[in-house]
């Protein structure tokens, strides 16, 4: 991948199966970040911060000891540590309240993909570089179990209002959206402003609002 910014990048790596974790660390040689440590389970990892320093932490959700929630846990008590370090978290499933919890321990700059859908290696770049620039990259289907699952503070949208949230939600820049659903920039502009409206989200000058607008369905 060329030019990509995630090759001036430290990362770390934690999943328990070898075969996926080390195929990871080869595909993030490849797009050429640093790898700064490769980890089984999330308390290695965590032990291991002060030394690797991580710009971006990609994590399994599930892993040692219970196989549940350990890589969501690791990935908030990092983001307490080093609250700019990027967060992506890979997993085989939708796992809708982890994505929540995830997204409401603080959304700039983490992402929820699905280890089965990432197909090819500029893509799983492109999702660490929008990562690296503060934005939430979701995977579609996750974006669309939260959808159906939260949709009370969604009632007063339009179903194209919906659309252009659900790209917000995956990272895409207005510019993305537009291209995505063959509509002019300036429509984009106008749903956006509306999503907004719909959804109370004063300009503060300060909060962002893009981020604030996917999270108001996960919070309600």
């Amino acid at each position: 991948m060329t030019g990509s910014k995630t090759s001036r990048r430290r990362v770390v790596v934690a999943d328990d199966s070898v075969l996926l974790r080390e195929g990871l660390v080869r595909l993030l040689d490849e797009l050429g970040t640093e790898v700064v440590g490769s980890y089984g389970d999330a308390e290695a990892l965590l032990a291991d911060l002060d030394r690797a320093r991580p710009d971006l932490a990609v994590l399994d959700v599930r892993m040692p000891p219970t196989h549940r929630d350990e890589g969501v846990r690791a990935a908030i008590e990092l983001r307490r540590r080093t609250p700019s370090t990027g967060i992506l978290l890979l997993s085989q499933y939708v796992e809708v309240a982890y994505a929540r919890e995830l997204l409401s321990a603080g959304s700039d700059g983490v992402g929820y993909l699905l280890k089965d859908r990432v197909t090819s290696i500029d893509e799983l770049g492109s999702a660490l570089d929008r990562i690296s620039d503060g934005a939430t990259v979701l995977d579609p289907e996750v974006v669309g179990a939260l959808l159906g699952r939260r949709s009370d503070p969604l009632a007063a949208l339009t179903p194209r209002e919906r659309e252009v949230l659900a790209l917000m939600a995956e990272g895409r820049t207005n510019s993305a959206i537009s291209a995505a659903l063959f509509i002019g920039t300036g429509a984009v502009e106008k749903n956006v402003t509306a999503i907004f409206q719909k959804l109370g989200l004063d300009d503060s000058g300060t909060d962002h609002r893009r981020v604030l607008a996917v999270l108001a369905f996960l919070q309600s």
